[in-house]
C-alpha cells in the first residue's frame, strides 16, 4: 500500500504540469491555430517565474511568494506567445515554423538573460513550498495520504484549471465561439463571430498555461532549472492527440503520461522496479515509447478541429 500511494503522490508532480499545458494547447486548436511552441513557452514561463521568486524570497511567505511566481510565468507565458500569435493570424505565417521558432529560441534565451545576470546559465531555488497535511483532510485513510499529504497548491490550481477548461469550451458562448472558429472559421464569420480576435484569445490562453505549465513542472521535481522542462512540451501534444481535444479525456491521458513519467523519475522508490535492475535509460525511455505507441493507435481517429493549422482569409473558401 505505501508503494501505491508513493507512485500516486509522485504522479501528480507529473501529470498536472501536462494536463495545464495540454489544456492550453487545446484552446489554441480549437480556435484554429497549432501551437507546437509549447516546450518554448513552458522555458519562458518557468524560467520567469522562478526569478521572481529569486527576487522576492524572503519577502513574501513561501506560498504567497509561489502564487505571485504563477501569476509572472502565466503571464511571461502570455507575452512570448503573442509574437506566434501575430505570425500565425495576423501575417499568416506557417504556423510549424512560427511555434519551431519559439522553441528554439527560448532556451538560448533563457541561458544569455541568466549569465547576464548571476554569470552562470542555471538559476537556483530553495523549494519551500511543499505541504505537509492538511488537518482533518490528511488523516482521511488512502485518500488523504494520497491527496492532502506531501502536496503543491498548484495540484489543486492545476484541478482547478481542468474544472474551468471543461465548463468554458463546452457550456459558454464563448466557448462555443472558439471551436466555431476552429471548425469552420467562413461559418463563424458570416453569423458576426470575430475570427481574429477568438484566435488571438485561444492563443494567448495556450501561453497562459504553457508558461504556467513550466513553473508547475520545476518547483516539485528539482531547485535548479537550466532551460529545459525535459521535453515536455511535445509529451503535452501527444496528451492533447490522445485527449481528443476534451477537457475530460486530456486529464484521462495526463494521468496515464504522468504515471509512464513517474515509472522514468521514481522506479528506484518502488520496490517492484528497483528490483529488476534495469539501466536508468530504460526507465528514461519508457514516457517516450508510450508516446509513440499511443500516437500509432490514435492518430488516425484523430478528431482535430477541422481548421486548425489553416490561416484565416476573409472572403475566401
Amino acid at each position: 500500500m505505501s508503494s501505491l500511494i508513493f507512485i500516486l503522490q509522485q504522479a501528480f508532480l507529473f501529470f498536472i504540469p501536462l494536463m495545464i499545458v495540454a489544456l492550453g494547447a487545446m484552446f489554441s486548436e480549437q480556435s484554429g491555430v497549432m501551437n507546437i511552441g509549447l516546450e518554448g513557452i513552458m522555458i519562458i514561463g518557468a524560467f520567469s517565474g522562478i526569478m521572481a521568486i529569486n527576487a522576492l524570497e524572503g519577502s513574501l511567505p513561501p506560498q504567497v511568494l509561489l502564487l505571485c511566481g504563477v501569476l509572472v510565468s502565466m503571464l511571461a507565458g502570455m507575452v512570448f506567445t503573442f509574437f506566434h500569435a501575430f505570425a500565425s493570424i495576423t501575417l499568416k505565417a506557417d504556423q510549424t515554423i512560427s511555434g519551431t521558432a519559439l522553441n528554439l529560441f527560448a532556451p538560448a534565451f533563457c541561458i544569455f538573460i541568466a549569465r547576464v545576470i548571476q554569470g552562470v546559465q542555471y538559476v537556483t531555488f530553495r523549494n519551500v513550498f511543499r505541504l505537509e497535511k492538511i488537518p482533518v483532510l490528511g488523516d482521511i485513510p488512502f485518500l488523504g495520504e494520497v491527496l492532502f499529504q506531501k502536496f503543491y497548491l498548484t495540484t489543486y490550481l492545476g484541478l482547478l484549471i481542468l474544472v474551468i477548461s471543461q465548463v468554458v469550451i463546452h457550456k459558454t458562448r464563448l466557448g462555443l465561439r472558439i471551436r466555431a472558429c476552429g471548425e469552420n472559421p467562413h461559418a463563424a464569420d458570416s453569423v458576426g463571430i470575430n475570427v481574429t480576435k477568438m484566435r488571438y484569445l485561444g492563443v494567448i490562453i495556450s501561453g497562459a498555461l504553457a508558461g504556467l505549465g513550466g513553473l508547475v513542472f520545476i518547483v516539485p521535481t528539482g531547485t535548479t532549472f537550466n532551460a529545459s522542462v525535459a521535453g515536455y512540451g511535445f509529451l503535452a501534444l501527444a496528451v492533447l492527440i490522445f485527449g481528443q481535444w476534451r477537457p475530460s479525456r486530456i486529464a484521462v491521458a495526463a494521468i496515464f503520461f504522468g504515471l509512464m513519467k513517474t515509472i522514468a523519475a521514481a522506479y528506484s522508490g518502488i520496490p517492484f522496479l528497483a528490483r529488476l535492475g534495469l539501466p536508468d535509460s530504460i526507465y528514461n525511455m519508457i514516457p517516450y515509447i508510450a508516446t509513440l505507441l499511443v500516437l500509432m493507435f490514435t492518430s488516425k481517429s484523430s478528431k482535430r478541429p477541422a481548421a486548425a493549422g489553416t490561416p484565416y482569409n476573409k472572403g475566401e473558401r
